[in-house]
């Protein structure tokens, strides 16, 4: 269950962090202004569109902390080397990848070059946000 004491704190430290006033925070998450009044005054309790809402607007912002306080806020891995999911620009990156699991690239390689003789029924990918994508074979 989420502290609504607590949750009020931290959406203040948020709009606190951005330097926006409640009025203007409610406009760059799209919801009215009303809702955020209801949320920081304890009237009302957050839903989860609100949350999510906050979420795609700050990707700085993580789910746990914003929920449950449990993590850090601004998170850095998604400050430091976040993809702009928005920007049409090519980012190349420069630092090595950690050595460990394989990434996407070099599986889809292994796989292309693979000698088997099987066929691929499909490939489905999770992101680290939650969401997939699953791709079938037409064949």
């Amino acid at each position: 269950m989420i502290n609504s004491d607590a949750f009020t704190k931290r959406l203040q430290k948020v709009i606190d962090f951005y330097g926006e006033s409640a009025s203007s925070f409610s406009e760059k998450i799209g919801v009215q202004r009303s809702s955020i009044s209801h949320i920081l005054s304890g009237r009302n309790k957050p839903s989860l569109d609100f949350v999510m809402k906050i979420l795609t607007t700050y990707p700085e912002v993580e789910l746990y902390w914003l929920l449950n306080g449990k993590g850090t806020f601004p998170s850095e891995s998604k400050n430091e080397n976040a993809p702009d999911l928005f920007s049409n620009e090519d980012k190349t990156q420069t630092e090595p990848k950690p050595a460990g699991k394989p990434f996407p690239n070099q599986i889809s390689n292994q796989i292309l070059n693979s000698n088997d003789s099987k066929q691929i029924e499909r490939i489905v990918i999770f992101y680290t946000d939650g969401s997939f994508k699953n791709f079938e074979n037409s064949i």
